[in-house]
């Protein structure tokens, strides 16, 4: 019986040991390599030629969307599986425009993870219900895809996300993580892994430097109360 090769990519190496048991319990699926980055996880993909890439998305040197764009590219064989905490709608998004094939939630059940990985690894997509919901909503408002936007630099300054945006305007008015969470509904960590990736975008490593930033930067100011 052939295997499914995979490689697993979580900056966790506990979630990485569980889910590579879960995996392997099953017989005809083999964790090749593991990594806790995404830039381990481009190098293993490359080595090991799997079949799916498993893939967080808050890591840290790259994160899971990033190493999902460059393997789509680099790798087109491989398919890739986005297993995140995060349901927000941005993310989610942003992975199936990156290339991958799927996107499950942690809390999902063990028969639907194992699911989502015989189905991605057979050439289909595999959503989950509430993952699915955000693409029919998506649908229903017409938002045009960041992939068929014309790119508009006064009015999208560091390609920041809607999402991002908003969580910047709030970090910038001084609101703390909590306050954010509870305003828009969302985990801490969540909030947190989106003020990651918005200092990442901005080329900034605290708050202080952010606020700066955007003081010294009247159009992006601009951006955020456009």
């Amino acid at each position: 019986m052939d295997h499914i090769k995979a490689v697993l990519a979580d900056d966790h190496g506990v979630v990485r040991s569980g889910i590579k048991s879960l995996l392997e319990s099953e017989g005809d699926i083999q964790v090749v390599a593991e990594a806790e980055n995404g830039q381990e996880a481009l190098q293993q993909v490359a080595t090991y030629q799997p079949d799916i890439a498993i893939l967080d998305i808050r890591m840290p040197i790259m994160n899971g969307l990033e190493a999902t764009q460059k393997i789509s590219e680099q790798e087109q064989k491989v398919k890739v599986l986005i297993l995140s905490m995060h349901d927000d709608e941005e993310y989610i998004l942003q992975s199936v425009e990156s290339g991958a094939a799927g996107y499950l939630l942690k809390g999902s059940s063990k028969e639907e993870f194992l699911k989502a990985v015989r189905t991605v690894h057979e050439g289909e997509r595999y959503f989950s219900a509430d993952v699915s919901r955000v693409f029919v909503n998506n649908y229903l408002n017409q938002k045009p895809s960041k992939v068929n936007r014309a790119p508009n630099v006064s009015q999208n300054t560091y390609d920041l996300t809607k999402r991002e945006k908003q969580i910047l305007r709030l970090l910038f008015e001084g609101v703390g993580n909590k306050e954010i969470a509870e305003q828009l509904d969302k985990s801490i960590r969540t909030v947190e892994t989106h003020r990651f990736n918005i200092m990442k975008k901005l080329g900034v490593n605290n708050v202080v430097e952010l606020i700066k930033k955007i003081e010294d930067e009247q159009v992006l100011k601009g951006t955020l109360y456009a």
